[in-house]
């Protein structure tokens, strides 16, 4: 199976049918991303400022992207903390689903300094390159010409796990560009697992093509830092930091000298690139990306790269003005932002490899918990931005767990909870792996798995992924008609709140995953089957009903009177048509859930003013008209503007204080894309690009 390729420009609307303003992020976020790819290759500005301190993994340590240029003989920075030169006032920053763009001016000069990502979901090979372009455009505003000389500079920081690693540099010609490589000297290819860890195998590639008055070169730390008279760069952002016996990891340099700029622009550009060589190992099996998947090699790529800039940047920019306007007509402009910032995150979470055979699998890392990879329960959230822009990624997320689950490997009725520790994929690991049941997560990885082929049987128009897994599924859908009732002792996707019986929440996800199971057997034309699991999941919800029942709202476990939780599962019943539950169901919830609407959004359940951004936009999907759907936006919009919390969006927070929980970077905040789902016609418009993709 190949992921097919895809004319994103056959989705585009004429301009003028575009209703909606098309407005990028330009707000306060708690990060920005910059070079944000894979768990691997994903760097932010933590700050409001680009010049107002380093540049960032999303764990948090330092990966140094440095940026200065020199204005009439004075230096200035534009990127990185260093005070040695003074900043270049910041006058602007936008965030669109596949660019970052700031603005500085200062001196009679402005600067545009540009992060394009080509993620575009419809092309899954571009989607899989590890490559960012980087462009800057200056011009003059004061009517006079000015000498200008630009400079940006990457460390080797971006392919060490920690300063301490040995790395070795160099450079090559590749077409008409430089390429600059820093590396560590030992190259552990895959030897280590978990989640705050940073890439040390491969090569970080600074490349640039020709352009006029450039020069490159690789130098120390030192060296780089203290040569203001020639306009050389700032310093590598860790003068602050504690000395440790090795600090001068060297800096891959590019410089532009610009001549005299008038109110022309002037325009250069680089990419800054990552070869892995191998990303993922799946059952002890060695992957690529998938752009390398049909040996193309990393000179290639870039090759090919450089000369497709000009056309991915073109749709890249249709692409983010359709999206960010039918996100703004669908959700309002609140949502839209929450959207648009969410996005390469939730991209960026995972990685798109080729199998042997050249089957793309997609691995998501479970960021900033256990660095388990294709979490089942980190999938079902993340899973509506895939099931939107292109199904047949989740598929592919999805396949190393089906794979994985028919092997003697898993023995259990019901689905797996992961399949290792990313990127080594070689079997469950979470609740001390297959061979013991305690601490898994049985109905919620079963009731996820079944919703979630029965959502892309909807996306798709027919059920033929589930037709290739029909008696595992098969077998989940009857292990929950036996045990999702009234779930035993068990954890549920929201693990950090403990072990909990009798859980409503979890009993209501079995229920539509039974439902689930019934559309999907008549979709395949077995009509006996459909027909009795659809009974039970009639049968079942009714009970539920009765057993979930607390006077104006449903509790949070069958036998706990006087509490209440988010039931943000039943969003599914309407988007899929499952029609389990009584409308006034999910009307009664939404208006209790508005009475307890704090600050910055309404509590997981009533044990903890924390939240999950995830399932608070499920929830405020459930809401019968937008009035009610903003109100429940606002606050996590205002989350997303205010968190004194300065990470990737978290999504586990608290919601009287704003102050991040736990979690960051992690790809469930794709599930805020639930709301264009929730609109058929918005849903057919964006599916039916990936449908026209032929394998």
């Amino acid at each position: 199976m190949r992921l097919w390729k895809c004319c994103v420009l056959s989705l585009l609307m004429p301009a003028a049918a575009v209703a909606f303003a098309q407005q990028p992020v330009t707000v306060r976020t708690p990060a920005t991303p910059l070079v944000v790819q894979n768990p691997y290759f994903s760097i932010w500005s933590f700050n409001d400022q680009l010049s107002g301190g380093p540049t960032r993994h999303w764990t948090g340590t330092r990966q140094q992207l440095t940026g200065s240029i020199r204005i009439d003989g004075k230096t200035f920075r534009f990127m990185g903390g260093d005070r040695q030169f003074p900043a270049l006032p910041q006058v602007e920053r936008a965030i669109w689903p596949t660019r970052t763009i700031y603005d500085f001016q200062g001196s009679g000069v402005h600067l545009t300094a540009t992060f394009f990502t080509p993620a575009l979901p419809q092309e899954p090979q571009i989607l899989s390159r590890p490559l960012t372009y980087l462009s800057w455009t200056v011009r003059s505003v004061d009517g006079r010409p000015h000498a200008v000389r630009l400079g940006f500079g990457a460390s080797a920081m971006l392919a060490v796990n920690d300063e301490q690693e040995p790395v070795v540099w160099g450079a090559s010609h590749v077409g008409d560009m430089t390429v600059l490589h820093v590396g560590t000297n030992q190259q552990p290819m895959l030897a280590k697992a978990g989640d705050n860890l940073r890439i040390d195998w491969g090569w970080a590639d600074l490349a640039a093509p020709q352009q006029p008055g450039m020069t490159t070169e690789t130098v120390g730390r030192d060296e780089f830092t203290k040569d203001e008279a020639t306009g050389t760069l700032a310093a590598n952002d860790d003068l602050d930091m504690p000395r440790a016996p090795r600090v001068n990891l060297p800096v891959m340099a590019v410089f532009f000298d610009l001549g005299n700029v008038s109110a022309t622009p002037v325009n250069r550009g680089a990419m800054l690139a990552y070869d892995d060589r191998e990303a993922v190992e799946y059952l002890h099996r060695q992957m690529p990306d998938d752009w390398a998947g049909s040996g193309q090699t990393m000179a290639q790529m870039l090759e090919q790269a450089e000369s497709q800039e000009p056309a991915l940047l073109a749709r890249a920019k249709a692409f983010d003005h359709e999206l960010a306007a039918d996100l703004e007509r669908t959700g309002g402009s609140d949502y839209a932002q929450l959207a648009i910032l969410a996005y390469r995150q939730s991209l960026a979470a995972a990685s798109l490899v080729a199998d042997i055979n050249g089957d793309p699998l997609l691995f998501s890392k479970e960021n900033s918990s256990n660095g388990c990879t294709d979490t089942v329960d980190v999938t079902y959230p993340a899973a509506p931005l895939l099931l939107l822009l292109n199904p047949r990624l989740l598929e592919a997320e999805m396949l190393p767990v089906l794979q994985y689950a028919r092997l003697p490997l898993w023995p259990w009725p019901f689905a797996p909870h992961d399949v290792g520790t990313y990127p080594l994929a070689n079997g469950q690991v979470y609740g001390g792996g297959p061979k013991s049941e305690v601490d898994q997560m049985p109905v919620e990885e079963s009731g996820n798995m079944l919703i979630l082929f029965d959502a892309i049987a909807h996306a798709e128009g027919d059920a033929h992924f589930a037709a290739e897994y029909w008696p595992l599924l098969s077998r989940w859908a009857a292990w929950l008609r036996a045990n999702g009732m009234d779930p035993e002792n068990q954890l549920s996707t929201d693990d950090f709140t403990g072990h909990l019986a009798h859980n409503a929440n979890l009993s209501l996800k079995a229920i539509l995953a039974l439902g689930s199971y019934a559309q999907l057997a008549e979709m395949l034309h077995k009509q006996d089957e459909a027909e009795s699991y659809r009974r039970s999941a009639h049968d079942m919800a009714a009970q539920w009903m009765r057993m979930a029942a607390d006077g104006d709202h449903t509790r949070l476990a069958f036998n706990l009177p006087g509490t209440w939780s988010e039931k943000y599962n039943l969003v599914w019943d309407r988007i899929l048509g499952l029609n389990l539950f009584p409308p006034t169901l999910a009307q009664q919830e939404i208006r209790f859930y508005l009475r307890h609407n704090n600050a910055f959004g309404v509590p997981l359940d009533n044990r903890h003013s924390y939240t999950k951004l995830d399932w608070e936009l499920w929830t405020a999907t459930m809401a019968d008209n937008p009035q009610q759907f903003q109100e429940l936006v606002a606050p996590v919009y205002r989350f997303m503007t205010q968190t004194p919390t300065r990470v990737p969006l978290s999504d586990w927070y608290d919601t009287d204080t704003g102050a991040q929980t736990g979690f960051q970077a992690r790809s469930v905040v794709g599930g805020v894309f639930i709301k264009m789902l929730a609109d058929p016609v918005m849903w057919k418009k964006w599916a039916l690009g990936s449908g026209t993709q032929t394998p």
